[in-house]
């Protein structure tokens, strides 16, 4: 019997060394895949931070990224910032900070609770009764606009016409939207751009006498990431066993309580997960605040637009205002990085 031929060096390098292991050529490919995507994650954040500290005459000459070789760094634009600005630079730090986390934890809230209602319950919306409530919601805001009707009478009065047919005509019609139109119908409000309805949304405010303030944008912020946690968060209550919940009813458990105490915490790294895409997108938001704000309630988004004045870009101000805008967004991450992994990775093995 002959011994069996060596194999090529350059074969070994296409094998794995382990069952669980990679080959060398497939490892030495996935870090510079990862280099490279490193490199284009914090390449730019490092631009920013430099160009923060430089003035505008460093900033005009071009690109020098390395300090005390390319470019004497100075911290210039931060004192103009927060010594020279001061005040306005905080208003506008502080309503993104209570806007933002005001509005997420509300649309969480809300939103974790109607994603679960859709999975466990049924509903049958009778489309009579969806109908009649936009028609008096038509009404009502007719009333306020042309017939300067107070807006609490012309609503209380709609309120109780629509209470009334629900009580008895409703009854008549059979035709009615389940739980897949709901869904739909939620997840369709947030594929509509922000611009067609933001022009209704600000003579509503208008009226209500709530534009730059706090609460208007609190409100709307709620109103338009809730469709992305319901559509987010239901796949994780859904993924709960239903024997659990089944068992803690027969033990007398209400709903409210099934929710809080078993639904909650077994989705809790998916809710922080979306919690956490929630927050970011409330506290990027640009258009929603550049029409509901103007000077008291003004956030950051629109402080770092503003610096973009006749002299042309601010680069050296935006930049200081990026830095502490990404900050705290940072490092919740960081420390919410185990429970926003172990969330992404349950929503992937459900996808």
């Amino acid at each position: 019997m002959t011994d069996a031929p060596p194999r090529p060096r350059s074969r070994k390098l296409f094998e794995r060394k382990a069952l669980g292991g990679q080959s060398p050529v497939a490892q030495a490919l996935t870090y510079g895949a990862l280099i490279v995507w490193t490199l284009i994650v914090l390449v730019p954040l490092y631009w920013v931070l430099a160009t923060s500290l430089k003035i505008r005459i460093d900033v005009d000459s071009g690109p020098f990224y390395i300090p005390f070789v390319d470019y004497t760094p100075t911290i210039e634009n931060w004192r103009y910032i927060f010594v020279d600005l001061g005040r306005d630079t905080l208003r506008p730090y502080m309503n993104s900070v209570v806007v933002a986390l005001a509005s997420t934890v509300l649309a969480v809230f809300f939103g974790s609770l109607a994603a679960y209602a859709l999975v466990r319950l049924t509903f049958q919306v009778k489309i009579a009764a969806i109908a009649t409530f936009i028609l008096l919601l038509a009404a009502t805001i007719a009333a306020v606009v042309l017939f300067s009707v107070p807006w609490h009478v012309a609503l209380g009065v709609a309120a109780a016409l629509f209470l009334l047919f629900l009580g008895t005509l409703a009854r008549r019609f059979k035709r009615a939207l389940g739980n897949n139109d709901i869904e739909f119908w939620m997840i369709s409000n947030r594929i509509m751009p922000p611009v067609v309805a933001v022009l209704p949304i600000y003579l509503m405010f208008q009226k209500l006498h709530l534009l730059d303030t706090q609460i208007a944008l609190i409100a709307t912020y709620t109103a338009v990431n809730l469709p992305i946690v319901v559509w987010l968060t239901r796949d994780f209550f859904a993924a709960i066993p239903y024997e659990l919940e089944e068992s803690a009813q027969i033990d007398g458990a209400s709903k409210f309580r099934i929710f809080f105490t078993i639904a909650l915490p077994l989705t809790r790294a998916g809710l922080v997960a979306t919690f956490l895409l929630v927050l970011i997108l409330a506290w990027n938001e640009y258009l929603l605040a550049l029409f509901l704000s103007n000077a008291k309630a003004q956030t950051m988004p629109i402080l770092v637009s503003a610096q973009n004045g006749t002299r042309g870009p601010e680069w050296g101000y935006m930049s200081v205002l990026i830095v502490i805008m990404i900050a705290p967004v940072v490092a919740i991450t960081v420390a919410l990085q185990k429970q926003i992994a172990r969330g992404l990775l349950v929503g992937a093995m459900k996808g």
